[in-house]
């Protein structure tokens, strides 16, 4: 029989592409590679897998395969990081407490000045009876020796006139006396800037009126008056008293309203608070 025909050669298959490398080693541009707008995942590092983590201060630079230098793509993925979202707050971050809104100066002052009331008069009256009296024996320590030398003075005097015969005029104030009075009213005036204006500029009262529990306070700020006040409100005070007129300004008191001044408190802007 005849041989039979040899079976055709099939055809040689076509070449195929080398296959893309899944890492890109050093010198190889990334091909882009396009993301669904609905689920946008970020590219690993090399030899690292994806996961949630804070952002660190410093990402360390991974080295590329061999141990030569990681590419350019390799560089920026790692060097920025998965961070957290813009706005998402920081767990590591302390938490602030919560405060209360501030206290309104001007709602505070109101509630300050509708608890404060003015003193009864008879409360003020016995409070300043109790610092004269321990005013009157500082400076009657004082004043006693030296009335004592002045009286003496005096009846020298009227006795040398006597023994002249002919009229003299004895001067009860002369320089002598004069002295004497001068060292009382300093003697008064010390003691009452130590025991009046003093304590009332510190802590707004004197002995009398703490016994009384009275305060002096500022007519604005409702505290204890400044000194210089303080200083003003005793020689206002003091000064017309010695001349028997200082009954005028305590008067003044009982007719004022709403506070209650005296001359010497309006001359110094308090008012006695009780």
């Amino acid at each position: 029989p005849p041989a039979a025909a040899p079976a055709p050669a099939p055809a040689p298959a076509p070449a195929k592409e080398p296959a893309a490398p899944q890492n890109p080693a050093y010198g190889y541009p990334q091909a882009p590679q396009q993301q669904q707008p609905s689920q946008p995942q970020a590219q690993p590092g090399y030899g690292y897998p994806q996961q949630d983590r804070p952002a660190a201060p410093v990402t360390p630079v991974t080295p590329g395969p061999g141990g030569g230098s990681p590419s350019w793509a390799q560089q920026v993925h790692q060097l920025a990081g998965p961070g957290p979202e813009s706005g998402a707050a920081d767990p590591a971050a302390p938490v602030t407490p919560f405060k209360p809104v501030a206290e309104d100066p001007f709602l505070a002052a109101a509630q300050a000045a509708a608890a404060v009331r003015p003193a009864g008069l008879g409360k003020r009256l016995v409070a300043r009876l109790i610092d004269s009296a321990v005013l009157g024996a500082v400076t009657a320590a004082a004043a006693v020796p030296l009335g004592t030398k002045a009286i003496d003075h005096v009846d020298g005097k009227i006795d040398e006139a006597k023994a002249s015969g002919r009229q003299v005029t004895v001067w009860l104030l002369d320089g002598t006396t004069g002295t004497y009075l001068a060292v009382v009213l300093a003697v008064l005036l010390v003691v009452g800037v130590l025991y009046e204006a003093l304590p009332t500029a510190k802590w707004g009262r004197t002995l009398g009126k703490k016994l009384m529990g009275l305060s002096v306070r500022d007519i604005e700020e409702h505290a204890a008056p400044g000194f210089g006040a303080a200083l003003r409100r005793w020689l206002v005070y003091s000064v017309p008293g010695l001349l028997a007129i200082g009954v005028l300004g305590v008067l003044w008191g009982a007719f004022d309203r709403p506070w209650r001044q005296c001359l010497h408190d309006k001359a110094a802007r308090t008012f006695v608070a009780g």
